[in-house]
């Protein structure tokens, strides 16, 4: 064969090869941007219909047994999602993920589109064939780009929100020995809920809401107890520090028996602090410690962590959420101060009202006032308005408004929360909130007009009598068998008045559900004892 015939033959080569590629096209434009639309929906068919099949066959395979991986973790690895959910490495292996697959997506989709198009394409076709494209690629960046910026919002959450074990310092939480399982000799959960106010003209940090959440580890009934702000003589464990300088409580004997706003429990958390810093030895938050040993002492319960939430950021979470629904039952008011007490401003009015009325949604400006208004209002209405806002809040967060606003509520969560809640026990953390979220949550009450009637004395023993036979009751419930009593038949003449439905009471000491805390009650009036 002469030299001239093999040229000739390499030459032919390409086009053969060329022409075989031409064979797979699209024969109008229009067909092509279908196909093209087909090869976005299912990586890899594109390829595969243009020829390149081995690489079409790999990127299809890949692609279905992703979604197949995808489908089987979501449904039967509920805990690894957890755990991947509040682990700051593992977040940032995802979000690199994501944008590798978006970027790969892309170019599956550019491949796809070159290998279909027809050869010959008038300009209109070529402009309509690439505009088309990069719609589909804007379609694929922006959600790649929403998810790896959600990714690392949490990321970002979770890293400034809980901290590791060894990175943080704590002198009353409990040591973590299981982290898969840390409830397990665990039956109750005890958690305090800090509402520090420290906001513009406020003299340091006051703790104006303190509740304990007791939550039932196995079904995530849980119990809510509300420490009153102007409590004096709050005890301390025998075995703390802070005993041998207030073996009587947090007040000062030589005032009298009077009222002392500098020990109420309000101002624990900045005096204490302030009059004996590194008293209770290492710790990130000294002023949330001394609240946690005081209230254990006082409730009779061991409290295992706090959550403390800042009041500005309290109002950003509500807005993120989409505000909440509340029953208002009297009238609310929007600022005003008595001028006197710890933190206190020049007296004055308050600026507005929150109206009575039932399911009124509320922004989070008006959601803060609604849990915080106390201006000529009783501090038990103000405790209950506490956890029917915190009620409320549980109930309006669900999937839709996490997936478009989580965003939002990870920046408000930033500012919004501060725990000693370590890293390692997240994902069991998220799953009894879940529990919670299912479960039966009730108030219990503590009997303000027996034992505590001023906050100069308040009966600790007696409430933890009734603390203790409340959550014994919710652990062990007993079922009751409602007494009938037989009526008479009527006699002929008479008419049967409708039996009309039972007014609803709370007995003192008794738990009472929320739902039937926070419904429309209008005749409240929110200044009764």
């Amino acid at each position: 064969m002469s030299r001239s015939t093999r040229a000739a033959g390499r030459r032919a080569a390409p086009r053969a090869s060329r022409s075989r590629h031409r064979s797979h096209r699209a024969r109008t434009t229009s067909k092509a941007i279908g196909l093209t639309l087909l090869s976005a929906l299912v990586p890899g068919s594109g390829l595969l219909m243009g020829g390149r099949k081995k690489l079409g066959a790999f990127v299809l395979t890949i692609s279905v047994g992703l979604l197949l991986i995808a489908a089987y973790v979501g449904l039967t690895q509920r805990d690894s999602v957890l755990a991947l959910a509040v682990s700051p490495r593992q977040l940032l292996i995802a979000t690199g993920a994501v944008v590798l697959l978006g970027v790969l997506w892309i170019w599956v989709v550019v491949a796809s589109h070159k290998l279909l198009r027809p050869v010959s394409m008038t300009y209109t076709g070529r402009l309509a064939g690439s505009m088309f494209v990069g719609l589909l690629c804007f379609g694929i960046a922006v959600p790649t780009t929403v998810a790896a910026q959600t990714v690392m919002a949490q990321r970002d959450l979770v890293g400034s929100v809980f901290q590791s074990e060894g990175n943080s310092k704590s002198a009353t939480r409990p040591k973590v020995t299981n982290a898969s399982d840390p409830w397990a000799k665990t039956p109750r959960l005890n958690l305090l809920l800090l509402g520090a106010d420290d906001g513009v003209g406020r003299t340091g940090v006051r703790t104006d809401t303190v509740i304990v959440a007791s939550i039932d580890t196995k079904t995530g009934n849980t119990a809510l107890i509300s420490l009153s702000r102007n409590w004096m003589r709050m005890p301390f464990p025998e075995d703390s520090p802070l005993h041998k300088v207030y073996p009587d409580g947090f007040w000062d004997p030589n005032k009298g028996n009077v009222e002392q706003p500098e020990y109420y429990l309000d101002a624990m958390y900045d005096n204490i602090p302030k009059a004996h810093p590194g008293i209770l030895g290492q710790t990130d938050n000294e002023g949330a410690d001394v609240v946690k040993l005081a209230a254990s002492a006082a409730l009779g319960l061991d409290i295992d962590y706090y959550m403390q939430v800042n009041l500005a950021g309290f109002r950003q979470i509500i807005d993120a959420v989409g505000g909440i629904t509340v029953n208002v039952n009297y009238r609310v008011p929007i600022g005003g101060d008595y001028g006197e007490g710890p933190g206190s401003n020049t007296e004055k009015k308050p600026s507005g009202y929150i109206e009575p009325g039932p399911n009124q949604k509320l922004d989070g400006y008006h959601a803060l006032w609604f849990a915080r208004g106390r201006y000529g209002l009783s501090d038990p209405s103000r405790q209950e308005r506490q956890r029917c806002t915190i009620h409320a809040l549980v109930n309006s967060v669900n999937p839709a408004t996490l997936v478009t606003k989580y965003q939002q509520i990870a920046s408000a969560g930033k500012q919004l929360l501060r725990t000693d809640i370590p890293q390692e026990i997240l994902p069991a953390f998220i799953q009894l909130g879940l529990k919670v979220k299912n479960a039966k949550v009730s108030n219990i009450d503590l009997d303000k007009n027996k034992n505590f009637p001023t906050g100069k004395n308040p009966d600790y023993t007696a409430m933890q009598e009734i603390i203790q036979k409340a959550l014994a009751a919710q652990t062990n419930p007993v079922a009751s068998t409602p007494t009938v009593k037989p009526t008479k038949k009527p006699t002929s003449g008479t008419t049967t008045k409708k039996p009309t439905a039972p007014k609803t009471t709370v007995t003192p000491g008794a738990a009472e559900n929320l739902n039937d805390a926070c419904a429309y009650n209008p005749s409240q009036t929110g200044n009764g004892n």
